[in-house]
């Protein structure tokens, strides 16, 4: 019996009587993501396509959308991990997608957020990990992020995970605020940006491919980073959730060689006041079929989204899952 046979089998008649306490009227859905030209948005938005069976559509099995009666999820742009988390923290946003070491900080309070928790964070799945880029115009190269140093860099949008682990990894190649020309930009700014020779490198961390970075290696042409076995651990020790992966050769135009880089986990977030009831519905619809193939033919990222991974990292990130989600995967035998 399959995973989706046997978790249809087991869950029908959960699913019947939970759905009768969300579906009765429609119910707005927010999930934040990224930029345009990142991951986390095309992700987005075919997770809120998979998890929206709005009222008055068809049904499942007549050929219509698989996901929670009466939702209608919606992909919101935004400057991705802090913002997400945050916003989700205060109710301005259902759920977003966010770096597992950026949630694990602000769910705590530590580092960066040191006094300032944000409880009402919840795990919903681990979804795919997210590759860091360091950027360089075509035919450049640097040793270490220590030759960063006097230069104008990229590092990311401020409310983003990616610049938070950033400034910490300079940090220790001794590379500040006030000895770098830094710029916030999110990823089609900073692409532009170096493709006009208006920056020297840039940051960003996603799951490869990133389109804005296609559409660069095509054109101008560019040259990623790649870290040093010795670097990678050194990153590691600092940001416990960035650990070594590689980014294959021919994934971008020009790029014919493998790329040893950090990458973190990126998660799907919801705050704790929402009900068991619906995110049961919600992670249910997360891995049914229907969605799997959206998954499948989106963005390539999508085939690394799998219920099998949900919650890999999930036990030791220090971030509890939400409730409805836990008891979706008992029941569905994926956690005990």
């Amino acid at each position: 019996m399959t995973f989706m046979t046997k978790v249809s089998a087991a869950l029908v008649a959960a699913t019947l009587s939970a759905g009768t306490a969300y579906a009765q009227d429609p119910t707005f859905f927010r999930i934040g993501t990224g930029g345009a030209g990142g991951t986390y948005f095309p992700i987005g938005g075919t997770i809120a396509n998979g998890i929206s069976a709005p009222p008055g559509s068809r049904p499942c099995d007549e050929g219509g959308q698989c996901g929670v009666p009466g939702l209608i999820a919606i992909a919101q742009s935004t400057t991705a991990s802090v913002f997400n988390n945050s916003a989700v923290e205060n109710g301005e946003l259902e759920a977003g997608l966010a770096a597992a070491d950026v949630t694990r900080s602000m769910y705590l309070g530590e580092g960066k957020f040191e006094g300032k928790p944000h409880p009402k964070l919840r795990i919903v799945a681990n979804l795919y990990p997210e590759d860091l880029h360091l950027v360089l115009p075509k035919g450049a190269s640097i040793e270490n992020l220590g030759d960063l140093a006097d230069k104008r860099v990229g590092i990311a949008q401020a409310g983003s995970g990616t610049q938070v682990a950033v400034l910490q990894m300079l940090n220790e190649w001794g590379v500040t605020r006030d000895n770098m020309d830094e710029a916030e930009l999110n990823n089609s700014q900073s692409a532009e940006r170096l493709a006009d020779g208006q920056i020297d490198a840039y940051f960003y961390a996603a799951g490869w491919p990133v389109s804005a970075m296609v559409q660069l290696s095509s054109t101008k042409g560019m040259e990623l980073h790649s870290f040093t076995d010795e670097d990678l651990a050194k990153i590691n020790e600092v940001i416990p959730a960035y650990i070594p992966s590689k980014i294959p050769a021919g994934v971008y135009e020009g790029i014919d060689y493998e790329v040893n880089t950090p990458a973190v986990s990126a998660l799907l977030i919801v705050s704790s006041d929402l009900s068991d009831d619906l995110v049961y519905g919600i992670t249910e619809a997360l891995w049914n079929e229907n969605t799997r193939k959206l998954l499948d033919n989106g963005h390539a990222k999508g085939k690394q989204i799998t219920a099998e991974t949900a919650l890999d990292g999930v036990a030791n990130l220090g971030v509890p899952l939400h409730p409805g989600a836990e008891r979706f995967y008992k029941d569905a035998g994926l956690l005990n």
